[in-house]
């Protein structure tokens, strides 16, 4: 069974995000990159499927600026064993929309022809959340969306999901999407030897151009600011005094 895992390259959570002068997005000049939180527990759980003998292997695609690649040699230092990067823009303040990038990835996927698809339930740069969903309608795949736990029988996948109201368990053929959530496991490190081991994986480039899909924006960002600043609290002496506070601030 073949997997294919989409990363995607975002600022460092870590990182204090800063907005441009001009209020048209997010300040990338000398940020730290990696990969997307959520990228990284769905490459994850497809090296653990490969480990269980369950896959055969396991392919990281990312859409975007050349500098992605550094998110795929990642993911082949955490065992992917080949990647493929679809250069869609020069710009790294160009963010590739989920509409183009899904259709992208089913130009891959015809070619590929994985047997699943695990890709992270959203982007921490843009929580769109939309990628996975979008893909799935287009291949025709079954899908799962919000993946907690991952069991593969056959031409089944067992999955439990996680909706408002608890847990809900799915059974999905195969081929099928999977979009993973925070619980599904927790990444493993990159050791030294494989992070050596990866630069020699075969990494493959194509142009979202010469694939001739359209990825031309959509939607037009209007502006950005930062978040209001938090008011700082105040302390009272009595039950009293605090109902008359919450009252006078309209929260009873």
């Amino acid at each position: 069974m073949k997997i294919l895992v989409p990363v995607k390259r975002v600022i460092d959570y870590n990182v204090k995000v800063r907005v441009r002068a001009d209020g048209s997005g997010v300040d990338l000049s000398n940020i730290k990159m990696s990969m997307n939180p959520f990228d990284e527990i769905a490459v994850e759980e497809a090296i653990r499927l490969k480990e269980a003998s369950i896959a055969s292997e396991v392919v990281a695609v990312s859409i975007g600026v050349s500098q992605a690649q550094e998110t795929l040699r990642t993911a082949l230092a955490l065992g992917a064993d080949r990647a493929i990067l679809v250069n869609a823009s020069d710009d790294v303040h160009h963010d590739v929309e989920p509409l183009a990038v899904a259709k992208i990835l089913k130009a891959i996927i015809d070619d590929e022809k994985p047997n699943m698809v695990i890709a992270g339930k959203q982007a921490i740069d843009n929580d769109m959340n939309a990628t996975g969903q979008m893909l799935s309608a287009l291949l025709g795949w079954s899908q799962a969306t919000f993946a907690s736990e991952l069991k593969v029988d056959g031409d089944y996948a067992l999955v439990t999901r996680e909706v408002d109201g608890g847990l809900q368990t799915l059974c999905v053929n195969l081929p099928c999407v999977i979009t993973a959530d925070l619980r599904l496991n927790e990444p493993r490190y990159a050791s030294l030897p494989n992070i050596i081991k990866a630069k020699k994986k075969p990494l493959e480039k194509r142009s979202a151009s010469e694939m001739g899909i359209d990825i031309t924006p959509r939607l037009n960002i209007v502006s950005t600011k930062e978040p209001v600043t938090r008011k700082a609290g105040i302390t009272v002496n009595s039950v009293d005094e605090l109902v008359n506070k919450l009252k006078e601030a309209g929260a009873l």
